[in-house]
């Protein structure tokens, strides 16, 4: 089990992870695409990158995909057709929010199956996350998306495949380095995607360049950010990880205040607090709890 000392720099990696994921769903809505063809390009424009740093010498290598990874982009691509549709038809907020609602089902998952009773102070660390998300949902104004209320349905819906991508990672990184996993879980949802998107209907190739630049933004984003995800899940808890991720709505609220002036009102602000203060709980939960290990811990 990864003592708390090791933890410092896993649990970096992973804020900073999380604070590029934060620019996705900015990004997803200046693509000119569909939603679901957005994640298309986004691997598109990942895949070479990944495949460079994976075959570079003195890598880990290619390889063969395990079933965790395949399962992983299984998981992934139903994350980002639901996701990437509740992106456009709520607020960035709470689009961001409600997908990452993850440690809950991920805490579940782990107690029910794997007999992970979590300590007492996680469980107030979870409470304060939802009583977060709850505020983020509940007090955006009005004129947020197209349609906010199934925006906000869908992007609940995330935070199940979600957690089934976090846990396929995590068994995976067992094995394997996080370029390796982050790679085939990419190609395998790939075709995934671009399916979803040309089922739908939807428009698949961007009119400008600035919304090929946002495509190709996504790629970079996703080797960063998923990239670091992956990594850190090799070295912290799952739980713990998908908890430390929640930072990433905070950053999207403000991007999307930013970019689309998407104001963020008192009650959402509150929420965004909650969330922090979920983070800081989730840590110190995780530094006083003894018993088992946490579910599909990796050597470090």
């Amino acid at each position: 089990m990864t003592t708390a000392p090791s933890r410092l720099i896993p649990l970096l990696v992973v804020l900073a992870s999380a604070s590029i994921l934060g620019l996705a769903p900015i990004l997803v809505r200046l693509t000119e695409t569909g939603p679901a063809a957005a994640g298309f390009w986004r691997f598109v424009f990942a895949m070479p990158l990944l495949f460079l740093l994976v075959a570079r010498p003195g890598g880990e290598g290619i390889g063969r995909p395990s079933k965790w990874m395949l399962l992983a982009g299984l998981f992934f691509a139903l994350d980002l057709s639901f996701w990437h549709y509740g992106i456009v038809m709520t607020s960035v907020a709470n689009a961001t929010v409600l997908c990452n609602l993850t440690p809950v089902v991920v805490t579940l998952i782990g107690w029910l199956f794997f007999k992970e009773k979590p300590a007492r102070l996680f469980l107030l660390a979870l409470g304060f996350a939802m009583a977060g998300a709850w505020a983020m949902a509940a007090g955006k104004a009005g004129g947020q998306g197209t349609n906010p209320p199934l925006g906000d349905a869908l992007s609940l819906l995330v935070s199940v495949w979600y957690a089934g991508y976090f846990l396929m990672v995590k068994f995976a990184r067992t094995t394997a380095g996080a370029l390796k996993v982050t790679f085939w879980a990419t190609l395998a949802g790939l075709p995934l995607m671009g399916g979803v998107a040309l089922m739908l209907g939807e428009d698949m190739i961007p009119a400008t360049a600035a919304g090929w630049a946002a495509c190709a933004g996504m790629g970079l984003m996703h080797v960063a950010g998923q990239g670091g995800v992956a990594w850190a899940l090799g070295r912290l808890p799952a739980s713990i990880t998908a908890v430390t991720i929640l930072i990433q709505p905070i950053v999207a609220g403000v991007l999307g205040w930013l970019v689309f002036g998407e104001v963020l009102a008192p009650v959402q602000a509150l929420g965004g607090a909650l969330v922090l203060a979920a983070i800081v709980l989730a840590q110190v939960s995780s530094r006083t709890k003894t018993g088992a290990a946490p579910v599909g811990t990796a050597p470090a």
